[in-house]
């Protein structure tokens, strides 16, 4: 946590941190300032830094001190979408005939970004199983730089312990990159296990009403951050002022929001399991889950993802998908409303035929903050 909110809590830190009253109104909240360029003072003199809302906006600002302060990082900076983020990280921190290792379980745009982005540039990837760190260390290569790391993943709810991957990247001398999207930063803080960059998919729990898309970097080293701040001006994909706005005020209420939907997930994973027409469940706060323990360890509670396999293969899948009422049928996560989607024919369709290829019978649940009753009797009557 960034000096200035050291000693206050999470919660605390989420309302205040960048949100400074307007100097000219006293408004507790921080105006959208909707503008593309300011008066300047004269040549070069410009007003707190401001000249072009590509590169600095104060609703942008505000937005990225609430996510390095939240984090515990030192600099934050907030982009057009998660994965603008991600490859304005890469093209930072990579450069042609570089190397990084990946989950062999990550999100399908992020490998659709490496698969067909980065890998047309000289960057090349292994795939591993980062909850095993000889797995990792197989991968690695004497051009390894980065070392990327979801947890918990998406969409089969694996789990990385961060310190000891975060060790296994500093005897490599590579760079430790952890999207924290799933857990966001109330449930687990990257940077204080070892990690040196956190990624987010603002667009998820940090906005949390499905009305926002956007991404974010949060970084501890103040020169990281500058090189990444110079990239994130040259390339251009930031976030607009409103949007920015939009995911200030979700982060407001973060925790009670995560409180809700971990509570919620608990109970929906637990009456998964004992249903016969399931055949698997992930989740990591069952007990049986095998990152059980490291997710105890790392995380406040253990999130609002589900996905479990049913009975009967690919179509009884869809046909569960398709009989939900109270979850919606849609594609993304981390909102107030509960989603349902078919993994394989949706969100990770980029990785058929790939190492990161997801079972065609698995289900991938956002539990929302819906009353639980509600939630558990959808399911049941979608399973038949």
């Amino acid at each position: 946590m960034s000096d200035s909110h050291s000693t206050q809590s999470f919660e605390t830190v989420a309302i205040h941190a960048g949100n400074t009253a307007d100097p000219l109104t006293g408004a507790v909240v921080p105006p959208i300032y909707q503008v593309s360029t300011y008066k300047q003072d004269g040549v070069g003199g410009l007003r707190g830094g401001y000249e072009y809302s590509r590169s600095a906006n104060p609703t942008r600002t505000a937005l990225e001190e609430n996510l390095a302060a939240l984090e515990g990082g030192r600099r934050g900076l907030a982009f057009a979408s998660g994965l603008a983020a991600e490859d304005c990280l890469l093209r930072t921190i990579l450069s042609p005939g570089d190397h990084l290792v990946i989950p062999d379980d990550a999100y399908g745009g992020t490998f659709r970004l490496f698969a067909k982005v980065a890998r047309r540039w000289g960057v090349e990837f292994s795939v591993a199983d980062t909850s095993d760190m000889a797995s990792v260390r197989a991968a690695l290569t004497p051009q390894t730089k980065a070392i990327w790391v979801e947890t918990p993943s998406n969409p089969l709810l694996g789990i990385t312990d961060i310190a000891a991957v975060a060790d296994v990247a500093r005897d490599a001398g590579a760079r430790l990159v952890v999207d924290n999207t799933f857990a966001s930063p109330y449930l687990q803080q990257p940077l204080a296990l070892g990690a040196d960059v956190v990624v987010h998919s603002l667009t998820k729990y940090m906005g949390g009403h499905s009305d926002v898309v956007g991404g974010a970097l949060v970084v501890s080293d103040p020169a990281l951050g500058e090189e990444l701040a110079f990239h994130q001006n040259a390339m251009g994909a930031v976030a607009g002022p409103f949007d920015a706005w939009l995911v200030l005020r979700g982060a407001k209420t973060l925790a009670v929001r995560m409180d809700r939907h971990s509570e919620n997930a608990e109970r929906v994973a637990e009456a998964l399991a004992r249903h016969r027409k399931v055949a698997q469940v992930y989740y990591p706060g069952l007990p049986e889950h095998p990152g059980h323990e490291i997710a105890a360890k790392q995380m406040r509670s253990f999130g609002g993802m589900v996905s479990f396999r049913v009975q009967g293969g690919e179509q009884a899948a869809i046909e569960v998908c398709n009989r939900a009422k109270v979850f919606t049928l849609g594609e993304s996560l981390g909102g107030v409303e509960s989603l349902i989607e078919h993994p394989a024919r949706m969100t990770h369709a980029s990785v058929a035929g790939s190492q990161l290829e997801v079972p065609a019978d698995l289900i991938r649940l956002s539990v929302g903050i819906e009353n639980i009753d509600d939630l558990l009797a959808d399911l049941q009557q979608a399973l038949g």
